[in-house]
């Protein structure tokens, strides 16, 4: 029997076929988690690589090496799912890895750190344009019930590529193949988007139905230069304090993001394409849930990126052992997203994520301050590891649930996209904020003491302290209690 799915939609296909077009949309999900967490472990060999040429690549051009990928995905993000809606879900999947791939590529071969910022920055967009095919091509092939089945695998195969990213990334470094270095993190993308290329032309349906819809240019231009005037200047002030030019550009952003949302009530207004519907932050659990969602990932973004340079730079592990430290903590994650979160957030509600954030407190605590003492063994370094991936997997995990908890179905979707925005912003925002302060005092310099690692962990905490607020700003009751089922209302 022919594999390829049916011309007219999926009427034709098997559940082969189903599968086989599934494990090809999980192929996206690896490369666009992988290619988040191998990044931090790969960091200081390309520092050494690039000064090796004479060519400095400071702590700003590490951060914005980072940080240009998650921006770049975060803001185009909802314009990504925008386009799958004017062009359809396989035609989009296909241009977005397509382009990954090559920005991939790009990435492997730049000659400077500048050209390697620009081409993460075309990698971010890129995945900006594949990551929402995923889910809507998922609900062409499943109805909601078998949704359900499937959509478990992304937490399997989440975390197992989060675990998998930073380890793989220290064997191809260590290995250097061909002498390729740090290079071949991104240049194993090739074979690997070549082989979604084939696989996703071959296996999705090409009867996705178009929503129709129009771009929102303006909105997606305003917000993207709002944010990055806020950005720029913070990821600028690694040498300590701002120049007169990017203080008045951070001073001018909270005015340019204003000025973006005033902008787009009046197009939402009138009737015009908007890049959100403002009227989703009417939702104040929303609203509360999607700020826990950005001060958390940029707490826990900045701890990862200064946890894995430090331990090289600081402590002179090799890339492949800092890999294989971090399995603990992504450990921790898959057993707090996959069994603490799902057994106690209907139970507990609020006050499991008020724990996972003292867990946090101390586990990060732990962890900076064994890295300050001069990484005194591995006694406490892996517990205080697995009780941060504990906690980390215990906070994520239920923020999407809880901000879209009382949003109507009828914004399910757009509500998603805005979700999935904030975290990818606040993923840079903490690279931005934590990666500045550990840098600014020196950090990476075994020859300085510890304050560039306190004054991150600094950071850490403070930006823990808003979830705890928020968290505790949270309603008693979130999630209405299940309705009777009509046998029991019928005996």
């Amino acid at each position: 029997m022919a594999t390829t799915a049916a011309p007219g939609g999926i009427s034709g296909m098997t559940e082969r076929q189903k599968s086989l077009a599934f494990f090809t949309l999980i192929t996206a999900l690896v490369l666009e988690i992988v290619d988040v967490t191998i990044i931090n472990t790969a960091l200081p060999a390309m520092q050494a690589d690039f000064a090796a040429r004479g060519q400095d690549l400071g702590g700003s051009t590490a951060q914005w090496i980072a940080a240009g990928y998650s921006l770049a995905f975060g803001l185009l993000l909802i314009l990504g799912g925008r386009l799958g809606d004017l062009f359809g879900g396989r035609a989009m999947f296909l241009a977005g890895v397509a382009g990954f791939t090559l920005a991939s590529v790009l990435c492997g071969v730049a000659a400077d750190p500048q050209l390697l910022i620009a081409a993460r920055v075309a990698q971010g967009a890129a995945g900006a344009v594949m990551a929402p095919q995923v889910m809507a091509v998922i609900q062409i092939l499943y109805d909601p019930v078998e949704r359900i089945g499937r959509l478990a695998w992304f937490g399997v195969i989440g975390g197992l590529a989060g675990i998998a990213g930073p380890v793989i990334g220290g064997l191809l470094i260590s290995a250097d193949i061909a002498g390729l270095g740090w290079r071949t993190v991104f240049l194993i993308n090739l074979p690997i988007g070549l082989a979604a290329l084939v696989a996703g032309w071959r296996f999705l349906p090409r009867g996705a139905q178009h929503k129709g819809g129009r771009i929102d240019v303006a909105g997606t231009l305003a917000f993207g230069i709002a944010l990055a005037a806020m950005l720029v200047p913070l990821v600028r002030g690694e040498h300590g304090g701002l120049d007169r030019g990017s203080a008045l550009l951070l001073g001018v952003s909270p005015f340019l993001l204003w000025a973006a949302w005033r902008g787009l009530v009046r197009r939402a207004a009138a009737g015009r394409p908007v890049i959100l519907d403002p009227a989703l932050l009417d939702d104040g659990l929303f609203r509360t849930g999607a700020l826990i969602g950005l001060v958390f990932a940029a707490a826990n973004t900045g701890f990862l990126f200064v946890f894995a340079h430090a331990l090289q730079s600081r402590l002179g592990y090799t890339p492949l052992q800092t890999g294989l430290i971090h399995i603990p903590f992504s450990a921790g994650v898959m057993l707090g997203m996959g069994f603490l979160g799902r057994r106690y957030l209907a139970r507990m509600g609020k006050w499991l994520l008020v724990g996972a954030a003292f867990a946090l407190f101390v586990a990060d605590t732990a962890t900076f301050g064994w890295i300050a003492a001069g990484g005194p063994g591995l006694g406490l370094l892996l517990p205080a590891l697995l009780l941060a991936g504990m906690g980390m997997g215990t906070m994520s995990g239920p923020v999407s649930p809880i901000a879209l908890a009382r949003v109507d179905r009828r914004h399910a979707g757009a509500a998603s996209g805005i979700l999935k925005t904030v975290l990818q912003m606040g993923g840079a925002f903490g690279i931005a904020l934590v990666g500045s302060a550990y840098f600014a005092l020196g950090g990476p310099d075994p020859a300085n003491g510890p304050e560039g690692v306190l004054a991150a962990l600094g950071v850490i905490l403070l930006l823990l302290g808003g979830c705890l607020v928020l968290a505790l700003s949270l309603p008693s009751v979130i999630f209405a209690p299940a309705a009777p089922s009509q046998a029991l209302q019928t005996r």
